[in-house]
């Protein structure tokens, strides 16, 4: 059965209307003609997805996400995305938003990785940026303020 799992590491984070969340992220799977398998969500520290970006990607820097695609069947997504809750809240008093507003466009930007949208370059960059605007824009079913 096809699932969305919420799990934090090292932080606590009380993630809210996580129905509503799972409801938008399988519908965005599923608009860009994917079928979900099994996707978690890890919130974490800084320090945790650090040690992620070291160990696995060889990256001494900070991020805010970090995705991992295991699927193993084309068109079905796998996987597992790390959020470092200290950044989206850092970059959310930094540009002025909403926390949950910062959260949910990192989680839809993980969730694009897997659908095999890149950030790389100019041209990718902006139609990733444009994606995530399309999607978040598609959220309106949930109280963004509330989660």
């Amino acid at each position: 059965m096809p699932a969305i799992h919420f799990f934090t590491e090292d932080v606590k984070y009380n993630l809210k209307n996580k129905l509503a969340l799972k409801a938008w992220i399988k519908a965005t799977i599923q608009s860009e003609g994917y079928r979900l398998d099994e996707l978690s969500f890890i919130l974490c520290s800084d320090e945790y997805l650090l040690r992620i970006n070291q160990e696995y990607l060889d990256h001494d820097t900070y991020t805010d996400v970090i995705t991992f695609d295991n699927s193993e069947i084309a068109k079905t997504i796998t996987g597992d995305i790390f959020i470092s809750i200290e950044r989206i809240i850092e970059n959310a008093n930094q540009y002025g938003l909403l926390i949950s507003d910062e959260l949910q466009r990192v989680m839809i930007h993980g969730t694009l990785h897997l659908l095999g949208y890149k950030d790389k370059g100019k041209a990718a960059k902006k139609r990733m940026t444009e994606k995530e605007d399309e999607y978040l824009a598609a959220r309106s079913f949930i109280e963004t303020s509330r989660i």
